[in-house]
């Protein structure tokens, strides 16, 4: 019982943790934080995406790894869209700022389309693999239509 509640404080210092690791320096350390996180994400997502569209063979165990990845990172972009990025120059449109609840709304059905893709992945069964990848796609593309230049 001791053991539980010990890693139960230690997983809750780590939380607060993230959170304190959540401040910039500056505007552009946000921006550059978030664009680093999506282009990491985009870059294994893709590689799933080649499977899944058959223009490399299917490897199971690539296809796990890169989507294990791709869930990790989903969840980092969203720390670097804070307030004071929105006067910095980057491709997102003005609408973001202004719609919020929306685009938080939009990452949740991201992140779990891409904890099913995870699960697929794990299955080893490409046409698992196509479908999740399929209704992952859409999420980042439905969130892209509405709030990227």
């Amino acid at each position: 019982m001791k053991v539980h509640l010990g890693w139960a404080l230690v997983s809750a210092l780590m939380l607060t943790a993230g959170t304190a690791q959540a401040q910039f320096q500056k505007p552009e350390d946000a921006v550059k934080y978030r664009q680093s996180a999506f282009s990491v994400m985009g870059t294994h997502f893709s590689r799933i995406g080649a499977m899944a569209n058959g223009r490399v063979p299917f490897d199971a165990k690539a296809a796990q790894d890169n989507a294990a990845i791709v869930l990790a990172m989903s969840k980092l972009p969203w720390a670097g869209f804070t307030p004071d990025t929105e006067k910095v120059k980057s491709r997102a449109k003005p609408e973001l700022w202004m719609e919020m609840t929306k685009v938080q709304a939009g990452a949740d059905k991201m992140v779990a389309a891409v904890v099913a893709l995870d699960a697929a992945a794990r299955t080893g069964n490409l046409d698992s693999v196509k479908k999740a990848f399929g209704e992952t796609a859409a999420t980042c593309k439905a969130c892209h239509d509405a709030y990227r230049e």
